[in-house]
């Protein structure tokens, strides 16, 4: 590669709370031991940033809160300088995923990639508790690296980097195969869509997505997803606080929409409901819906963060000998197996993009992901540009 210079000052975008962006000019820094320097080619947002960073007026305190730094956890980038004791391994011009979360490095858990559960105050995640994504360069541990694969882009990287790669835990975790007739997923979201992308490609014989929003059914649709609106208003993540619409758990009231043709909850000579559903939203209603819709020996996965649900444990869990699973994201060997399945599956996450902005237009991007009517929006750096689209 081209010797890049390296400025002296950066931009950085971060989330003070009550909605706001600030845009700040900040030293580039030097990495140490262990480290690399990126020069960051693309940022996505994610939803659980604007429920927990971004839209509160104060931020939880303790190890696991915002701490004032640059934002945004889904970046990727190219390695511009290695510190001391890095090998050629990850020497410079080597194109990076950053998993989003530094783990201690010692302990069990740690061992098994699965940082997001190391339970260490060294624990510390990009964006909230060390520098983020949304800045034109990065500091990275040796051990948040994933290589990204030609021919992904940067924003295919940055997908990867969370959404994809959560959506790809849940699918796991359910263990969707071609044996499964049909997926039902609530809530499509950026991870809902994913979800649905995913687990088509891992054979899946039908995929339904069901959403309120009739802006992101169009889109789930022009993806090539089957996807419904629910008849009813029904509150979801897709931009509204769950949490705060789960006032009656007990009898929320179901998801109503008009099933498409051949979807059914029986015939087919046995037991026609879905062997997997997956709630993506968050939202009381969709998590009840996937517990009654689910069939005999059904698996339903839970990755919508926040609010609860209440339900007839006899009626809709043991009568059913359904299996519950929550799945939070994926471990750093399953991110370096998604980049290699999507290659394999010619998959480009960036399809799932709506919107693109600079680093400058950080607020205007954070607003318009806030609305809730969007698929995933992300900050581009230097000449990087959106190329595959729906």
């Amino acid at each position: 590669m081209s010797q890049i210079q390296i400025p002296s000052t950066m931009k950085g975008a971060y989330l003070p709370g009550s909605s706001q962006v600030e845009l700040r000019t900040v030293p580039v820094p030097q990495p140490g031991p262990g480290q690399v320097l990126l020069q960051t080619r693309a940022s996505a947002l994610c939803g659980s940033d604007l429920r927990l960073i971004y839209r509160p007026k104060t931020h939880k305190s303790g190890p696991d809160g915002y701490r004032g730094v640059i934002a945004g956890h889904e970046p990727c980038g190219i390695i511009v300088k290695r510190g001391e004791g890095v090998s050629d391994a990850w020497k410079e011009g080597t194109r990076v995923v950053v998993y989003h979360i530094q783990g201690c490095g010692d302990c069990y858990l740690c061992r098994l990639g699965q940082y997001i559960s190391c339970e260490s105050p060294s624990r510390r995640a990009y964006g909230w508790q060390r520098d983020g994504g949304h800045g034109e360069y990065l500091l990275a541990d040796t051990q948040s690296l994933v290589r990204l694969l030609p021919p992904l882009t940067y924003l295919d990287g940055a997908l990867i980097a969370c959404g994809f790669g959560t959506a790809y835990a849940a699918c796991t975790r359910a263990n969707i195969s071609g044996r499964d007739r049909r997926v039902l997923v609530t809530g499509m979201g950026p991870v809902g869509l994913a979800v649905a992308l995913l687990a088509q490609r891992m054979g899946a014989v039908r995929v339904l997505g069901v959403e309120p929003d009739s802006e992101r059914v169009k889109f789930a649709r022009s993806l090539g997803v089957e996807c419904v609106q629910t008849l009813t208003a029904s509150p979801t993540a897709s931009g509204q606080d769950a949490s705060a619409k789960d006032a009656s758990l007990e009898d929320a009231e179901d998801l109503s929409y008009e099933p498409p043709a051949g979807w059914t909850t029986e015939g087919d000579g046995g037991d026609a409901r879905p062997e997997v559903c997956i709630d993506c939203s968050g939202n009381a209603r969709a998590r009840l819906h996937c517990l009654k819709m689910a069939g005999i020996w059904g698996r339903v996965v839970f990755v919508g963060e926040g609010g609860r649900v209440g339900f007839d444990v006899s009626e809709l869990v043991i009568h059913k000998n359904l299996t519950i699973l929550g799945s939070w994201v994926c471990s750093v060997a399953q991110m370096e197996e998604l980049t290699e399945r999507l290659v394999a599956w010619d998959l480009h996450p960036e399809i799932t993009v709506t919107n693109t902005f600079r680093i400058d237009e950080a607020e205007i991007a954070y607003s318009t992901f806030n609305s809730g009517k969007t698929g995933k929006c992300t900050i581009l750096y230097g000449d990087e540009k959106q190329v595959y689209k729906r």
